[in-house]
Formats: structure tokens, sequence, C-alpha cells
């Protein structure tokens, strides 16, 4: 079986445990191929937790879940040193941070010294405690969530870290379909009594993921598409020039992180459905969910109930296709 293979495998296999969030089951695989991080927002029971979990149930590797609360402390993800009296000398013991999914629940309920606690493991791919750094694993991912419901005694996360996502997912309701499936995938779970029943036989090894990276790097980006790619990403920061409508609805557009996030993720959807090129549609696909936490709307957009999704859709429309 082919590391694509595989891949695809896993997205079917989850799409059976998650009933009704295919787009986050594929933005999370395409996260994990593209070595990024991800915040979900969503209202409680849609199956955030429950689709991590999953993933880490059928990949190598360990999955911690972190509750973010308003006390917590930095040291609380880092880890700490320990003093040993017998020896007279302090032994560092690890955080949840050396794990290699990490769940940051409900990420806006610690306050801004946690965040940067994890802001430093989530772009150097380290931490430091004291005067020492020690480094994480090669495979390492975070997957935030944010309640949009409640926002009182919450610390929302600065620009700086949310750059730091790749994507930015909006969890919506199942339909009436899916809710009934997920009914009867409920009874089907009680009855086996255990989740065991639910893992795949076979775990997608850290070495094919490894080697998918490397695949989707080599994948092919024409000179256009490309250029399209950065087209997109400098239409933010000045949206009326592809669109009057927009005129003054953004004071910063999107970063250069912005260019190589939806670089990576084009090139990660284009290799999930096995094609060896990018079109234009796997960029557009994967577009809002890159640009929709790293605009800064202006106050006359906000007071009109304007949305990024709104604006971003207008500027897709408004920069050609080639």
């Amino acid at each position: 079986m082919t590391v694509l293979e595989q891949f695809q495998q896993l997205e079917a296999h989850a799409s059976k445990l998650i009933i009704g969030q295919s787009h986050l089951i594929n933005r999370m695989l395409i996260a994990l191929l593209c070595d990024g991080h991800i915040l979900v927002e969503g209202a409680p029971g849609l199956a955030k937790t429950r689709a991590i979990k999953v993933l880490s149930d059928s990949l190598e590797g360990d999955f911690q879940r972190l509750q973010f609360t308003p006390d917590l402390l930095p040291a609380d993800l880092t880890g700490t040193e320990i003093y040993r009296p017998q020896e007279g000398t302090f032994e560092f013991r690890e955080g949840p941070l050396f794990h290699n999914l990490i769940l940051a629940d409900e990420i806006n309920r610690a306050p801004a010294k946690v965040q940067s606690a994890l802001l430093e493991a989530m772009e150097e791919r380290q931490i430091t405690v004291g005067n020492k750094s020690y480094k994480l694993a090669d495979l390492f991912m975070v997957m935030a969530t944010q309640n949009p419901i409640e926002q009182e005694g919450t610390y929302p996360l600065p620009e700086a870290q949310l750059d730091r996502f790749l994507f930015h997912i909006e969890v919506g309701y199942p339909t009436i379909e899916d809710e009934r499936r997920i009914l009867i995938l409920n009874r089907e779970e009680a009855k086996a009594g255990t989740r065991d029943a639910f893992v795949p036989a076979e775990l997608l090894s850290q070495a094919s993921v490894m080697d998918a990276r490397q695949q989707i790097l080599r994948l092919h980006l024409a000179d256009e598409l490309e250029q399209y790619i950065v087209n997109i990403v400098v239409a933010t920061r000045d949206p009326g020039k592809v669109d009057k409508s927009l005129q003054g609805q953004i004071l910063y557009g999107a970063s250069p992180r912005a260019c190589m996030g939806i670089d990576r993720a084009s090139r990660a959807r284009a290799w999930l459905r096995g094609c060896d090129f990018v079109a234009p549609e796997d960029i557009q696909n994967v577009a809002p969910d890159v640009l929709r936490h790293r605009l800064v709307l202006s106050f006359e957009a906000e007071a009109d109930g304007i949305s990024p999704n709104s604006i971003i859709e207008g500027v897709l429309d408004g920069v050609g296709v080639p």
C-alpha cells in the first residue's frame, strides 16, 4: 500500500467515526501533511475533541489533551525542574507538550503567559525552562479549540499567535441525516463497550508522514498559480483594488505566512486527491481557512456586521484566475 493510499484509508476511517465533519477531517490531515497547526471554532458537542482523538488513535504517536483555564501556568505545559535533595541537583520533568498531538481545549481561557509558552512550542518546536531549551518531536501538531458562544472571562488570542496557525476552521451543526447516523454510531460504540474496536488494525507510521511531506513538496505548482497565490494574499492588504465595495474594510491584511500556508495546503489537498499537480480549485478551496484568522477588520466593517468570510469571498472573486 502506498503512502497516499494509507492517508486516503485514514480519511475514510475517520469519516466513519466523525459523522458530518468531513471538512474538519480533511483539514486535519492537510495540517498533518503541512507540519502545521489548526484553530477550530465551534459550539460544544460538535466532535472537535473526538476528531483529534480519532486521528491520534490511527497514528503512530502519543496524544495529550490540555484543558486551558485561567489558573493555568506555563510550567503546566512545558514541565518544570524538580529538586533532588539526595543528589543536590535539579531534574527536568517533561510537561504535556512533549507529545506528538496536542489538543489545547478552549485556548482563549488561559492568560497570555500560558499562550506564549504554547506559541514558542508551535513556532520554534522547542520549549525553554530557565536557561535551557528542549527540542520537541519532529511530529508535533497542535489543535486548539475556541467556544464562540461564551466570551466572558476569556483572553483573546493576539494576532501574532493567530498567525502561527495554518488553518482557522469553523465547525457547524450536522444535518438531520447525519444527526441520526450519530445516534446509531453512539449505540454501536456503547454495545462494543470499548473504543478499541474502532481503532484501525494498522497505524499510520511517523515515517510515512515524513515521506508524504516530501512528496507534497515535489508536487508541481505552475508559475502562474504561484503568482495567483501571491496576488490573493496581497489583495487582502488593499482589497479595494480588486473590489471597490471592499475599500476600507480591512486594517491589516494577511502576512507572508499566508502565502506559504496556501502553497503547502493546496499541494497537500491536490496530493490527497491523487493529483500530481496543483489546480486553481485547490488554492481556492484552502484559501478561506488560511486567511480567515489573519485579517484585522476595520471598525466600520465590524459595525456593519461584515465577516472575514465575505471579504475573502470578494477577494477570490476579484483576483483573476490564471
